[in-house]
């Protein structure tokens, strides 16, 4: 992947216009029209409510179904999408968006201002953009004040991890608190019904309107070709992988890392890697050992890293050691600050800063699961080299959904291990609040976002990210591990399948 600067638009005046077009053709340029996609994914989702859930099983179904006002492209640039084009107000409080006209909902609604409106009210209640409010100015004009400048703003609403949806107003304006029970977007695809444990089957909208522009990220044209398409739940990775061989799935998601070699000289299978996010061990800063920041040092400072991604990831193709928050494809937020505390794997020195930190032989348990096998993995060489070192480290193995619920008790447990997903901007990092699991309490991290949301420039959010990261090594609200891919599995007549931050599965067809 070739990545640019992400677009810092919030002091441009006026951002590209998108050219409207029918582009629901059946017929495909490289490959025969029409055809049933069978997809097996590895995780039936709890919602398919994009507003409330950054849970990659919800963000990967829902996106061929909608779509937003904003949205990034292959260079993590935010660009349009609902919106025909965006202007930033000269004081930065004001961005107004003018609408593509004729855009409809699957219901055959035409899509307006108070959608837009109304969605963005529900989105907000999950905090992802405070003190922002929405007036629909004329029915393809919206306008989203803001108390002071915010230079993430469009970042955030670009963002695909909790999609900025836009649904009609009615939907959203009644929709229960638990999730919104119609799927009705504006997308190439339309929901057709989700079979509990079984399948989400999605069909092709035979009205969509997408814009004349070339394919870019989640951006320009897309193409609905697929009549149809099965997202089937298959938990089970040897299941899925034997699928893939027989034919019974076009491509699957989350393919073990150990059967790579069994692909690789498979000439009816693709195998397709995409950046995933960050391996972390997530201290509990609320009571305990880790309260204090030197005993969190000194795990970080303890750590041989390297074989640890090892044993996860099987092979050095599918992770990084690398130091920053951002990856390296987000030219605009990625640094190095800080790498000099990445890898150390000085045990006589970590043992040292446990003694001063207090540390007597207490317990330090390790919370982890068997159902994500590289998280288990981590655990495993992490608890052998913590052992190795004298350490009363143990392991308590048990299943993710119980795993989620002890993480919420600190009485549980010392350390969790779990992966981050690739976000917009550095402020989505959970780890970050203070109210997630792990509990970091550090009122830097906070002033630091400030200073990068009034920033007068992209090159000054830099200086202050780079900041920022300095802090997180001087902190330690977790170990950062390393970077890491997942492996897509993809049969060969599968033409114009792509990736970013999950599956693109408009444009796609079947040469069969």
């Amino acid at each position: 992947m070739t990545v640019g600067a992400i677009a810092f638009s919030l002091l441009l005046a006026g951002c590209g216009d998108s050219n409207t077009e029918e582009s629901s053709a059946v017929e495909g340029a490289n490959g025969s029209g029409g055809g049933t996609l069978n997809f097996g994914y590895s995780t039936q989702p709890e919602v398919l409510d994009p507003h409330f859930t950054t849970a990659s099983a919800t963000r990967d179904l829902v996106r061929p179904i909608y779509e937003s006002l904003v949205t990034l492209n292959s260079n993590y640039e935010v660009i349009p999408m609902l919106a025909e084009s965006y202007e930033t107000s000269e004081d930065g409080k004001t961005i107004t968006f003018s609408l593509r006209e004729g855009v409809l909902f699957h219901n055959g609604e035409e899509l307006t201002a108070e959608d837009v409106v109304a969605s963005m009210e529900r989105w907000e209640i999950a905090n992802v953009l405070p003190d922002a409010s929405y007036e629909a100015m004329d029915p393809y004009t919206v306008l989203l004040h803001l108390d002071e400048p915010n230079n993430t703003a469009l970042h955030l609403l670009a963002d695909i991890s909790q999609m900025a949806a836009v649904m009609p107003e009615e939907i959203a304006v009644d929709a229960p608190a638990t999730g919104v029970t119609e799927y009705v977007g504006t997308g190439p695809y339309e929901f057709s019904n989700w079979n509990q444990d079984q399948h989400v089957h999605l069909t092709r909208f035979e009205e969509y309107t997408g814009v004349d522009e070339e394919t870019d990220g989640m951006g320009g044209a897309k193409h609905a070709y697929l009549d149809e398409i099965y997202f089937q739940f298959v938990p089970d990775s040897q299941t899925r992988v034997a699928g893939l061989q027989t034919g019974e799935y076009d491509l699957i998601n989350g393919l073990p890392y150990d059967n790579y070699d069994m692909f690789e000289n498979d000439d009816s299978v693709d195998l397709r890697t995409m950046p995933s996010g960050m391996e972390v061990l997530v201290f509990n800063k609320k009571e305990g050992l880790f309260s204090d920041p030197l005993a969190r040092q000194a795990i970080n400072v303890a750590l041989n890293k390297e074989p640890i991604m090892q044993a996860a990831f099987n092979h050095e193709d599918f992770y990084s050691m690398e130091p920053a928050l951002m990856i390296e494809d987000q030219a605009d937020w990625h640094t190095r600050a800080g790498e000099e505390n990445f890898e150390i794997n000085d045990p006589d020195l970590a043992l040292s800063m446990l003694e001063e930190a207090g540390y007597d032989g207490e317990e330090i348990r390790i919370l982890t699961s068997r159902d994500y096998d590289h998280h288990y993995n981590v655990s495993v060489v992490t608890h052998q080299q913590l052992q190795e070192m004298g350490l009363n480290a143990t392991l308590n193995v048990v299943d993710w959904a119980t795993l989620l619920s002890l993480r919420e008790d600190p009485s549980q447990y010392e350390i969790f291990v779990t992966s981050l997903f690739i976000y917009a901007v550095p402020h989505q990092y959970p780890f970050l609040n203070s109210s997630w699991p792990g509990w970091t309490d550090n009122p830097g991290y906070e002033e630091y976002f400030d200073q990068i949301d009034q920033a007068n420039d992209q090159d000054e959010a830099l200086a202050i990210t780079e900041q920022l990261q300095e802090l997180f090594y001087e902190d330690v609200p977790v170990v950062n591990v390393g970077h890491y891919d997942t492996i897509d599995g993809v049969k060969t007549h599968v033409i114009d399948y792509d990736q970013l931050m999950g599956p693109i599965l408009w444009n796609v067809q079947l040469d069969e």
